[in-house]
């Protein structure tokens, strides 16, 4: 399936314009088209443009995610506070809260906060670069439809729950660790189903412990139950899938216990055959560098080291050694000229939304 760039001021504005029409307040339309098209800036088509409709449109449109964002603070210390996000843009409630929680840090050293009842709040790593751009260290974590099976088990029960690390450095971009706790997620595979391909052998198990590869069966039999996610290392314990299990239970436990969210298989966003909210649950950590041994120091070192990785002696035929956002940021380079690539069925969805908003101002290279 081939794919047409479009300059990044249009999709900008276009999408920007999309929120508006789905009746997002204008500043919030802005910090959700950030958070959406950060995702294609990286290269991470599986949580970009391609699921704009999918994920946030269909849901505002099926009433099942609020376009007008509550940001309740329930509880608060001078470190911490509690969340409450009413079902709205999850986007929004994770900029707000990772905002809070950097002020917080700017303060006294650390700042968290813990986040019930939100929605699909995008990248990840959005919110782990902004602590890390305001020379913190971020960390956050969500948890998701239920998708990986426990090790030795073949029921989806935990959520892909990415665990992510943002650390500044001296180079030109952070450190960027924004992966989910499953080998694959269900972005990806909605990706997958979108250029036609199956899914690769051993991400995805049924329940009779098989591996599974047509993905569009594979998102139907995910959210019907009949299939599961394989945690990080895979299959059983033998190549280690424990150690990517525990790391989703932690992300599960901090992302419903702090705020006594909802978790497991509460997140299903099905009650009696019907589409209800997702209730999720989010957390975000900003240490400051300032209050250990200060901000330049930080970013010399882990800069050091990362360099020293990278330096090391590789692996015959390999022709490089990369660290977490490295990759990224190439793309960057590689795409701030070009514009964001749109597969045929995102233009087609693309059209359909332009035409149901009556945004006829919008012209696309793919007409």
């Amino acid at each position: 399936m081939s794919s047409i760039f479009v300059d990044w001021n249009t999709m900008e504005c276009f999408v920007n314009d999309v929120f508006k029409g789905y009746g997002v307040p204008e500043e919030d339309a802005r910090i959700c088209t950030d958070v959406l098209l950060e995702s294609d800036r990286l290269g991470i088509e599986s949580h970009g443009v391609n699921r704009f409709k999918p994920i946030y449109l269909d849901r505002i449109k099926a009433g099942i995610q609020n376009p007008v964002t509550v940001f309740d603070v329930m509880k608060q210390t001078a470190t911490t506070a509690v969340v409450d996000g009413h079902d709205g843009m999850g986007q929004v409630i994770g900029y707000r809260s990772m905002q809070m929680a950097i002020e917080k840090a700017k303060t006294y050293g650390m700042g968290m906060v813990a986040v019930r009842n939100s929605t699909h709040y995008g990248i990840a790593g959005y919110y782990a670069i902004m602590a890390a751009k305001a020379g913190c260290i971020g960390i956050t974590g969500t948890n998701a439809r239920p998708s990986i099976a426990p090790t030795l088990g073949v029921e989806n029960m935990l959520g892909t729950n990415p665990l992510t690390f943002g650390l500044p450095t001296d180079e030109e971009f952070p450190f960027l660790l924004d992966c989910a706790t499953s080998i694959t997620q269900r972005g990806k595979i909605e990706y997958y189903a979108r250029l036609g391909k199956d899914t690769p052998a051993g991400m995805v198990i049924g329940p009779d412990g098989t591996s599974l590869t047509d993905s569009d069966a594979i998102l139907i039999k995910l959210n019907d139950g009949s299939a599961a996610l394989a945690p990080l290392g895979g299959i059983g314990e033998e190549l280690g899938g424990y150690k990517g299990y525990g790391y989703a239970t932690v992300v599960e436990i901090l992302s419903a216990a702090l705020q006594t969210g909802s978790y497991l298989k509460m997140l299903t966003g099905i009650q009696d055959g019907n589409k209800v909210p997702y209730h999720l649950g989010h957390f975000f950590m900003a240490i400051d560098t300032e209050a250990f041994m200060g901000l330049e120091a930080f970013k010399k070192t882990s800069g050091d080291i990362l360099r020293s990785l990278r330096s090391s002696k590789k692996a015959p035929g390999s022709e490089r050694i990369y660290t977490a956002g490295e990759k990224e940021y190439q793309i960057w380079l590689e795409r701030k000229d070009h514009g964001v690539p749109i597969n045929e069925g995102v233009q087609t969805e693309m059209l359909s939304i332009r035409d149901e908003l009556k945004l006829y101002q919008y012209r696309f290279p793919f007409e």
